[in-house]
């Protein structure tokens, strides 16, 4: 028996020193590779003449490209000119597929039944398929987007909405929203500023990465600055952009955002436009929707109050738009039977309300009475028609060439009134229950039409009231129902948004600077009218139905949210260290805690704030004391920084909320009497807003 187990005990030996003289050999052939990289005698690869003279080049370049200007100012432009390109992409891509709807559908002239299926089952595919992919590939890319990019300017870290599957599928499901038509009555505003916040995000990080810095909170600069390209490369208007990112994207908009907003915003509109002229949709750089208003006498001083009387008319329409959102939003949530079909089956949901849609605005049926063959673009191109259609309805020559005047549309029997007035009808409830979908779409586009249809029935019917004009000092000059539509829209998208941005949009649009005063009268009108109430904004309703801790959404809802204290949210304190902490306490806290700040105390039983270290100075303190018999305390090498900003616990979130964005910090400290109390960081913000949300 001994025998045997000196045997075996033998034998373990020699596969140890086996195992031993494995890991030595790999051992040196990794510092054979270490040593390889030190000396720079790289294994053998090909052209490499040619890759280091490209290399050097590159440098060169970027010493050049620095000299001149930041390299941020190049990742903002680059913003802009990819942006444009993704928005002339889409819209080629959109125009090609409703072509292919509109000729199939012609070919079929004679067959009503066919006729029937096509309408019906091509938007029903593409809808389907919207959701069915984005679904698939991201459940976070369905919806505008919006109320999830202004959350993340606020503060809030949320990267599944800005990683690359989200803009892979959110752009592939968006070209299939729109390809639907103006059956499903869905735009692209939102999703595309979505998109290019996306674009931005990866932008910021090749910009930290080409200064050779630290990365940077993705909430900076380039994202409120993708949020007016994306609406500059939409509609080729930069002012607006910039103004849309003012008011809807940034609670606290800071300054030094500001020329990197224009500059981006025009690199975008730039890009957008040579891209249509090149392409042949443009002849020149010229508005989106380029009118023919008269310059001479474009309205009466006599209007002015008529503009604003449009402005109150809108705003009551707002208001009957966003309750009949918050109405549907809340039933989604409470229906039993929607709640299981949207958690399960949302394709099936998507295809059920498409063909319902599909099926009312058929146009042989009661399509016909709501203009439903034309585009979204050729709705409100014919709404800003600067002519009179009721004096265009006699005209046989016009009503039998429905192509070459996309507007007699509208006059199908020879009053636009009906056409008018059923349009707002039944459009109010489709736009509704559309914006249930559960797919990319945007939002802001179709209210803009919505409006614009409104205002064009209140020109055609004042031009009808004052029988064809206006008459001053025996000139006359006919009324501009078109003027009225540009006002209706503008206004009533305004007070669906609670934003001003529309009035500036509308102009920018159409190149209209004439009707500047007008436009401007009926969008304050119509915002003073939806906002008071102080019911929540289209944009805060989508927030809150989402429960996303978005703090101004909140306080639309419930405005006693406003004085709720600090304290009595705030949850356990986190980590602290006490002026005369050793090493070991130190690797605790830097185990435990991804604080940039760390708060540093008297004692752990006084809890006296001193100020706060840094990390990096934390871990060279574990560094010099890593060797050492002696250990030296934290007070010993480390300098504590004093806290300039403290906050009560009788502070309200409202106000530690703005101060954490205005300061752009990381961390606050919440003390009483000198006694730290707790820290409010983002995380623990988001935390607080989610649970008032909860509560609501």
């Amino acid at each position: 028996m001994d025998c045997v187990q000196h045997i075996d005990s033998a034998k373990v030996n020699e596969g140890d020193k086996k195992d031993v003289e494995l890991q030595n050999q790999r051992d040196e052939s990794i510092e054979g590779q270490r040593l390889l990289i030190l000396t720079d005698e790289q294994p053998w690869k090909p052209w490499k003449w040619s890759r280091s003279w490209v290399k050097d080049f590159l440098v060169g370049v970027r010493c050049v490209m620095g000299s001149l200007m930041g390299m941020e100012w190049y990742c903002f432009a680059a913003l802009g000119v990819l942006t444009a390109f993704l928005s002339f992409l889409m819209d080629l891509s959109v125009a090609k597929l409703l072509r292919a709807h509109q000729w199939l559908y012609s070919q079929l002239e004679g067959h009503c039944l066919l006729q029937f299926l096509c309408w019906t089952l091509y938007p029903v595919s593409l809808s389907a398929l919207s959701t069915s992919f984005s679904q698939s590939i991201c459940p976070f890319s369905a919806g505008s987007g919006v109320p999830e990019v202004r959350t993340i300017l606020s503060g809030v870290d949320m990267p599944h909405y800005l990683s690359l599957t989200n803009l892979f599928a959110k752009y592939v499901g968006l070209i299939c929203t729109l390809a639907a038509g103006s059956t499903v009555f869905l735009g692209k505003v939102g999703p595309f500023v979505h998109l290019s916040t996306m674009v931005g995000a990866y932008l910021n990080q090749l910009c930290t990465v080409l200064r050779g810095e630290k990365e940077e909170r993705t909430e900076g600069s380039m994202l409120v600055v993708a949020a007016a390209v994306g609406v500059a490369s939409c509609f080729g208007a930069p002012i607006s952009g910039v103004l849309f990112s003012v008011e809807v994207m940034s609670s606290h908009f800071a300054l030094k955002d500001y020329c990197p907003c224009f500059f981006a915003a025009a690199c975008g509109a730039l890009t957008f436009h040579l891209l249509s002229m090149w392409s042949g949709e443009q002849e020149t750089l010229q508005a989106l929707f380029q009118t023919s208003f008269s310059d001479d006498l474009p309205f009466y001083p006599l209007e002015i109050p008529v503009f604003a009387i449009l402005g109150l008319l809108c705003g009551a329409g707002s208001c009957v738009y966003l309750f009949c959102h918050r109405w549907i939003l809340l039933f989604i949530k409470t229906n039993k039977i929607l709640i299981k079909v949207l958690s399960t089956e949302k394709a099936l949901y998507s295809a059920m309300v498409v063909f319902l849609l599909a099926s009312v605005t058929f146009p042989l049926s009661a399509g016909q009475y709501m203009a439903s063959k034309l585009t979204i673009k050729q709705l409100l191109s014919s709404l800003l028609d600067s002519r009179q259609w009721t004096s265009q309805s006699h005209n046989a020559s016009v009503v039998l060439q429905p192509n070459l005047c996309p507007w007699s549309e509208w006059i199908p029997s020879g009053n636009p009134y009906l056409t008018l007035g059923f349009f707002l009808f039944m459009k109010l409830w489709m736009l509704v229950l559309a914006c249930t979908l559960p797919l990319p779409a945007g939002y802001f586009m179709p209210v803009f039409i919505y409006g614009a249809a409104i205002g064009r029935l209140f020109g055609e019917g004042l031009a009808f009231v004052s029988q064809n004009g206006v008459y001053l000092d025996q000139d006359r000059n006919p009324i501009n129902p078109g003027g009225y539509a540009l006002a209706g829209a503008a206004a009533f998208s305004g007070a669906v948004t609670h934003t001003l941005s529309p009035a500036l949009l509308a102009l920018e649009l159409t190149g209209q600077s004439t009707h500047a005063a007008p436009i401007l009268l009926a969008t304050l009108v119509a915002n003073a009218l939806a906002r008071s109430g102080q019911q929540p904004s289209f944009y805060d309703a989508l927030s809150i139905s989402k429960k996303l801790p978005h703090l101004p959404s909140l306080l639309k809802v419930c405005p006693r949210l406003s004085s709720v204290p600090i304290g009595k949210v705030l949850g356990p304190g986190g980590p602290v260290l006490e002026r005369a902490a050793g090493p070991m306490e130190v690797q605790q806290v830097l185990n435990t805690c991804s604080q940039t700040q760390i708060p540093v105390v008297d004692t752990l039983d006084s809890r006296i704030l001193l100020g706060s270290i840094n990390r990096s100075e934390l871990q060279t303190f574990l560094c010099h004391n890593h060797n050492k018999v002696l250990k030296k305390q934290l007070v010993d090498m480390c300098s504590i920084q004093p806290v300039s900003v403290q906050l009560s616990p009788d502070t309200t979130v409202q106000e530690a909320h703005g101060v954490l964005s205005v300061l752009c910090g990381e961390s606050l400290f919440v003390t009483e009497r000198g006694r730290l109390s707790g820290v409010v960081t983002w995380p623990e913000m988001k935390r607080m807003m989610a649970d008032l949300a909860d509560d609501l």
